[in-house]
C-alpha cells in the first residue's frame, strides 16, 4: 500500500521524507517534520496522530528510539500500524504491527530509515536506502528523497500501481520549507512530484525570505501584484525622466543658441564695423 524514506541530512540540519501510496492524498496524512527536532511516517493502516505524538516526545529531549517506544508503549491499535522515525542527531527508529498488509519490509541507514507495505518484493527499502546513502554530497535533502523514492520504484515499488506522493523537508522554519504533494495521479505520482520540486526549487528560499523578511523579498510578479506593477512602473518612470531630461537639454541649448543669434543680428548699431561685416560676408 505505501513505501517511504524518512531521513536527516547532517549538512544542512534538515530533515525529510518522500512517500508514495496507491490511496488517494499520502500526504495529508502520513508524512510528518519538524525543524530542530526530526521526522515521523505513520503508514499500513494510518493513525495520523501518531506522528505529532512521536515528534512532541523529540521536542521533549527523547531521541528517535525512545520516542517510538513511548507511543507504540500506548497507543491503541498499534498492530495494524507501521512507523518509521528518525531525529536531528541522525538516530533511526521503526516499528512493524503484526497486522501489517501483505508483503513487507524496512532498512535502515546512516540517518535514514526506509520502509513499506503491500510490496513488489522486500527488496524496496533496502533499494532507497541505499540511493540515500550513495547522494551527492550538496545536494538537497528534497532532490535526495526524491531520488530514493524513484530508486523504490525502479526495485519494484508497491504491487499495484500509486497514485498519490508527498514530500517535505524542514530545516529552520516553524513549518516544512518543502511540503509538495500529488494528491492523486493516474499512473505517475513520483514522476508529477519531481516535476513540482524541479518548478519549487526555483523559489524556495524566496518564500521562506517572504515569510521571516518581506521588505527584503522579491515580487514573484503575478497579475494582480500591485507591488510589482508599481515596480515596473517606477523604471518605465525613471527611463522617461531620463529621456525627458535629455530632450529638454537638446532642445534648450538648442533655443539658447537661436535665441543669441537672433540678439546678435537685431543689434541696434547699424554701422558697426562688426555688423557690416558680417552683412557684407
Amino acid at each position: 500500500m505505501t513505501f517511504s524514506i524518512t531521513a536527516y541530512d547532517p549538512a544542512s540540519g534538515a530533515v525529510g521524507i518522500a512517500i508514495t501510496t496507491s490511496s488517494i492524498a499520502v500526504g495529508s496524512r502520513c508524512p510528518w517534520v519538524r525543524a530542530g527536532v526530526g521526522a515521523v511516517a505513520t503508514q499500513n493502516i494510518t493513525d495520523p496522530t501518531l506522528g505529532p505524538k512521536i515528534l512532541d516526545c523529540m521536542g521533549s529531549g527523547l531521541d528517535a528510539q525512545q520516542s517510538l517506544d513511548q507511543i507504540v508503549s500506548s497507543a491503541s491499535y498499534i498492530n495494524y500500524r507501521q512507523l518509521t522515525v528518525v531525529d536531528v542527531r541522525g538516530n533511526a527508529a521503526h516499528y512493524t504491527g503484526e497486522h501489517i498488509l501483505g508483503c513487507y519490509a524496512v532498512a535502515s541507514g546512516s540517518g535514514c530509515v526506509a520502509a513499506g507495505n503491500l510490496l513488489a518484493n522486500e527488496s524496496i527499502p533496502s533499494a532507497m536506502v541505499d540511493s540515500f546513502l550513495n547522494r551527492q554530497p550538496d545536494s538537497h535533502l528534497a532532490e535526495t528523497l526524491l531520488y530514493a523514492l524513484n530508486a523504490g520504484l525502479d526495485a519494484g515499488g508497491e504491487m499495484g500501481t500509486v497514485h498519490s506522493g508527498a514530500l517535505l523537508v524542514a530545516t529552520k522554519c516553524e513549518w516544512p520549507e518543502v511540503n509538495l504533494r500529488v494528491d492523486w495521479h493516474d499512473s505517475d505520482p513520483v514522476g508529477e512530484l519531481s516535476r513540482l520540486w524541479d518548478a519549487y526549487k526555483l523559489e524556495c528560499d524566496d518564500y521562506v525570505l517572504r515569510a521571516v523578511q518581506p521588505d527584503a523579498a522579491p515580487s514573484f510578479g503575478v497579475p494582480g501584484d500591485l507591488w510589482a506593477e508599481i515596480q515596473k512602473l517606477d523604471g518605465a518612470a525613471s527611463n522617461c525622466i531620463q529621456a525627458f531630461l535629455v530632450q529638454f537639454w537638446i532642445g534648450a541649448r538648442q533655443h539658447l543658441t537661436a535665441g543669441i543669434e537672433r540678439q546678435w543680428i537685431s543689434l541696434p548699431i547699424r554701422n558697426h564695423p562688426v555688423r557690416t561685416f558680417y552683412h557684407r560676408h
